[in-house]
């Protein structure tokens, strides 16, 4: 699908949020470096932004209108580690917006999740993580089409595993799998996930 002008003006703002949180991670984050750069030491912080695909597991109602499951989603955060295998994670995600039901759905939330990570070898960490996600959804549909029109919000459990390779003591690379269990109306809640990919600076 073509990106909207209001996903990017939302993309945009989310970046101003996520630069904010991680210049205040900045001010607390240590000094300290570490040989092994894969184990970057406790208090340092980090931002990323990731590309990819949504996946709405919804109702498509009567299956008399076509429906959409992907769209583009992009996701942008800033955490910080604990020590070198425990940490937090804020992040904004826009899962995009799909035709659906005669009308369209679209979501997107604000992600707190405690994240972990396992070392494997200098350059490469298998990740984690498990949080709260505040979501909004909105959704338009035609008459007859089974599914209920309207907007929802609330918060909904959240998880998922990456990969991340390291390139230097600064950058990497990082594949994830995240899973949202966000509120729509009529139907309670309803899991969208998004595989995405994208790099991550450390400082």
């Amino acid at each position: 699908m073509n990106i909207s002008t209001r996903n990017v003006s939302r993309l945009y703002v989310a970046v101003a949020a996520v630069v904010t949180v991680a210049g205040a991670l900045a001010q607390s984050s240590s000094s300290q470096t570490n040989a092994n750069y894969a184990l970057y030491g406790s208090g340092n912080g980090y931002i990323g932004l990731n590309a990819g695909e949504s996946d709405f597991s919804l109702n498509n109602g009567t299956g008399l209108f076509s429906s959409e499951d992907h769209d583009t989603s992009y996701n942008i955060y800033a955490g910080s580690y604990f020590n070198q295998n425990f940490g937090f994670e804020l992040g904004y995600t826009d899962f995009g917006k799909i035709g659906r039901a005669g009308g369209s759905t679209k979501a997107d939330g604000v992600n707190f999740s405690l994240v972990g990570r396992i070392p494997l070898g200098s350059s490469f960490n298998l990740l984690g993580k498990l949080g709260t996600t505040y979501g909004r959804t909105e959704v338009s549909s035609a008459l007859g089409s089974g599914v209920q029109p309207g907007s929802e919000n609330g918060f909904g459990w959240s998880y998922g595993v990456g990969a991340e390779y390291v390139f230097n003591s600064q950058w990497s690379a990082v594949l994830q799998h995240d899973a949202y269990d966000l509120k729509f109306v009529g139907s309670g809640r309803d899991r969208i996930s998004a595989t995405t990919l994208g790099f991550r600076y450390r400082f």
